[in-house]
């Protein structure tokens, strides 16, 4: 079974920390579905498990226009009868009519870009809805009968104090939604953020907002299955997982990434117009690399690892599971990390996992780069 994400890059303000490839330009959104479907059809044929769109702010589409994008996916693959159907919102966009027109959709995962409930960094973040209209957005969704909810939050920002972090997760945690993304704001090269020249929050305060965030939500029943995803029991991200599994998944649209589950990687071009035109006339413009067995390594260390599984050593060559053990020692022995028999989704009997520890979690990125093949 494989996945498929279809980016959809369109956004109604640009948020100032925001790296993705996307447009305030809307005017090309009917023209943008229609390739997109083209480029499905091309593509399709694929057993498909998980449906996202992802962006951008995929609630910028017409109920109309995500209704023939989803008819052409389920035309050209075979989709199963338990798909997974994610979409990405912004609070604002769900109004009635959105909401309601959901139903005519096979969505029944919504991804909603909250990031914080305190109104003054929504606007410093130039973010479009208050945190009132989370609230009311959540409740829309639930009459429309969408029954997995996920929150995005976001934390570190300038002088911002553990209590007004506190206040957030409490915020969010009111709203019961099935599953929680957070992260730490990052500083990407080329955002508005960077040119602003904004200083990141200190180390220490970083790892205390972790460890609050961790603490809370562990106390309040969730599952911390990925650095930065909490779920309800059953309410896993299957689509996001599947990327932390190496499972096969195709990505439809301007600046979407495929991968084939073993060594075939591509991106198509991070240009609507070029995307557009490419499709009008069936040629697909993308770049691709065929990972070696070192870079293939290297992937599976910084994706595994993310994960509460963690990576399962039976899936490495004795070259590279030698090399990684030599590696780890120290993290072993340092309590960061460590190896349990779990039970493998590659295999039916329990292998032997490398998996990082509660302490390792803050510093993951540390631990995957010692690990890594150079």
């Amino acid at each position: 079974m494989a996945g498929i994400y279809i980016h959809i890059p369109f956004c109604k303000s640009r948020c100032i920390y925001c790296g993705f490839y996307s447009t305030t330009s809307l005017a090309l959104r009917q023209q943008y579905t229609d390739a997109l479907c083209r480029e499905a059809e091309a593509r399709g044929n694929a057993k498909v498990s998980t449906l996202y769109f992802g962006g951008g702010t995929p609630s910028q589409l017409t109920i109309r226009q995500l209704q023939q994008l989803t008819d052409t996916i389920y035309k050209f693959n075979k989709v199963s009868e338990d798909v997974e159907v994610t979409i990405e919102v912004n609070p604002d966009d769900v109004n009635a009519n959105f909401a309601n027109g959901l139903r005519t959709l096979p969505v029944n995962r919504v991804s909603m870009g909250v990031q914080t409930f305190d109104d003054n960094r929504l606007r410093w973040l130039h973010r479009r809805h208050t945190s009132a209209q989370v609230g009311e957005a959540v409740e829309r969704l639930r009459a429309a009968g969408i029954g997995n909810i996920s929150i995005d939050l976001m934390y570190g920002f300038p002088e911002e104090t553990l209590n007004e972090w506190e206040r957030d997760i409490t915020e969010a945690m009111a709203l019961q939604p099935e599953h929680l993304s957070a992260y730490c704001l990052m500083i990407e090269e080329g955002t508005p953020l960077h040119r602003m020249h904004t200083n990141p929050i200190d180390e220490e305060k970083e790892r205390q907002m972790y460890e609050v965030l961790m603490d809370r939500m562990e106390a309040a029943g969730y599952v911390h299955y990925e650095i930065s995803n909490f779920a309800r029991e059953g309410f896993r991200s299957r689509h996001n997982s599947s990327y932390w599994e190496g499972t096969p998944y195709v990505g439809l649209g301007a600046a979407a990434h495929s991968f084939d589950g073993q060594r075939r990687r591509s991106w198509n071009v991070s240009n609507i117009e070029l995307y557009i035109e490419s499709m009008m006339h069936s040629e697909r413009l993308y770049e691709e690399e065929v990972l070696d067995d070192d870079t293939r390594y290297n992937d599976l260390v910084t994706v595994a690892l993310r994960t509460r599984e963690g990576l399962d050593l039976a899936q490495l060559s004795e070259k590279h599971k030698n090399y990684c053990m030599k590696n780890a020692r120290r993290f072993l022995d340092g309590g960061l990390i460590q190896l349990q028999q779990q039970q493998s989704i590659h295999s039916s009997l329990p292998t032997l996992h490398l998996s990082l520890t509660r302490r390792g979690l803050f510093v993951s990125d540390m631990i995957m780069s010692e690990l890594m093949w150079v």
